[in-house]
């Protein structure tokens, strides 16, 4: 199938699948005219690029786990080497740092737009972004903003 058919199967437009093949994630053949040629383990490859992709991976990553994966139907699930499982843990682990990261980023935009004075919210977080003091509550939900200089 050519570059067209594949974006349609998959969902990708063709410049997507273009800087897949630059960045080594597709090999497809090519046909003496210069086309490209796409087989169906190409559909199931860019269905796992996609979903490494959304999994926050970037593509110098997924290039380096892409051939490990099994395609799908043809082997047990799971990756197949030491070394992919190695890799997919510490992707989880910065994938984890990051969630946590933004949930503290959250809770303190939280307690500043809940709180009577912003500026203490803030002081009272340490570098951790975690209260250091219990924040006083107050009914008045609205940004205090500074008066202007």
């Amino acid at each position: 199938m050519r570059i067209g058919e594949l974006a349609r199967r998959t969902g990708v437009t063709p410049r997507a699948l273009r800087y897949y093949e630059e960045q080594g994630l597709l090999t497809p053949e090519r046909r003496p005219s210069g086309y490209r040629e796409y087989g169906e383990r190409d559909v199931d490859a860019v269905h796992g690029i996609r979903t490494l992709l959304a999994a926050g991976l970037n593509s110098a990553t997924i290039a380096e786990i892409l051939p490990g994966l099994p395609l799908p139907g043809r082997r047990r699930p799971g990756p197949t080497c030491p070394e992919l499982l190695n890799g997919l843990a510490r992707e989880r682990a910065r994938i984890t740092r990051q969630m946590d990261e933004l949930a503290a980023a959250r809770a303190l935009l939280d307690e500043i737009t809940g709180a009577e004075a912003p500026s203490e919210a803030i002081r009272r977080r340490g570098a951790s972004g975690a209260p250091t003091s219990p924040s006083p509550q107050s009914s008045d939900r609205r940004l205090v903003r500074p008066p202007r200089a």
